[in-house]
């Protein structure tokens, strides 16, 4: 395995005990300071996906390998702590302050340091004194991103982060995305969604699924087009860049029950 390869998945394949297959031979790999979008609508398997990422699971069949260590080969627990995930459902307790959910217990005048950095980094800085309660949902998410730095992680794992954001706080959070990737160049991402809109601009590959399979995936200028979002998607789809932010909508001849 390359000393830059983050991940790095062979033929990796995940079924359940019916033997509905979930993701059928999956081959990827993340290098460091890459940036992955992972697009696909409900139930194509994205979840699954990043559960291997994220050592949270095995796969059935295949090869999955995640900062150098084998599924299998390595203990999970020694990997999940070099693994950054933000969850929106993680709950935060009403009564920690910012800058206590960011600690996560850490007391020394380093840890303070670094997640003071990390708070000022993702525009969180003023309200680190508040209690997390105070704090709007796109606030949170921007906070669960910093208590998911503090470690140091390699690799950044972020499942549908924009979920019910309304638009400031979307582009709040996507601001604060890119900003990390210019103040960590080594750091690798993935980032889980159904929305082109809600990708940074510095989002630097994507990889698309449906019903368990791979339809594109690679750089994402030449991943993320007409003819492959409206293969992940089943309709069809017109795709336009600006700025670096990718934007999609059904063409202008779509009607429902039309195949793409």
């Amino acid at each position: 395995m390359s000393c830059d390869l983050v991940i790095d998945m062979e033929n990796a394949k995940v079924w359940v005990n019916d033997a509905t297959t979930i993701l059928q031979g999956i081959d990827w790999r993340v290098r460091a300071g890459e940036h992955w979008a992972l697009i696909g609508p409900n139930g194509s398997g994205k979840s699954t996906l990043l559960s291997l990422a994220s050592a949270s699971r095995h796969p059935s069949s295949g090869s999955v390998a995640i900062l150098g260590g084998r599924m299998g080969k390595i203990s999970v627990w020694e990997l999940k702590k070099r693994i950054g995930v933000v969850d929106p459902s993680l709950r935060l307790y009403d009564w920690l302050t910012v800058e206590d959910v960011v600690l996560t217990g850490a007391t020394s005048e380093a840890d303070l340091a670094k997640a003071h950095e990390l708070l000022a980094l993702l525009g969180c800085w003023r309200m680190k004194d508040r209690e997390i309660k105070t704090c709007s949902q796109g606030e949170r998410q921007r906070v669960r991103i910093a208590r998911a730095l503090m470690p140091s992680p390699p690799l950044l794992l972020l499942d549908e982060p924009a979920t019910g954001l309304d638009l400031p706080a979307r582009e709040a959070l996507i601001a604060a995305l890119r900003e990390l990737a210019c103040a960590q160049p080594n750091l690798a991402t993935v980032l889980v969604s159904h929305h082109l809109e809600e990708l940074p601009p510095t989002t630097t590959h994507a990889l698309l699924l449906r019903e368990g399979f791979v339809v594109a995936s690679g750089l994402i200028e030449e991943t993320i087009t007409n003819e492959t979002v409206s293969a992940c998607f089943g309709l069809d789809v017109e795709v336009r860049r600006e700025e670096g932010r990718y934007l999609a909508r059904a063409s202008a001849d779509w009607r429902p029950g039309m195949d793409a």
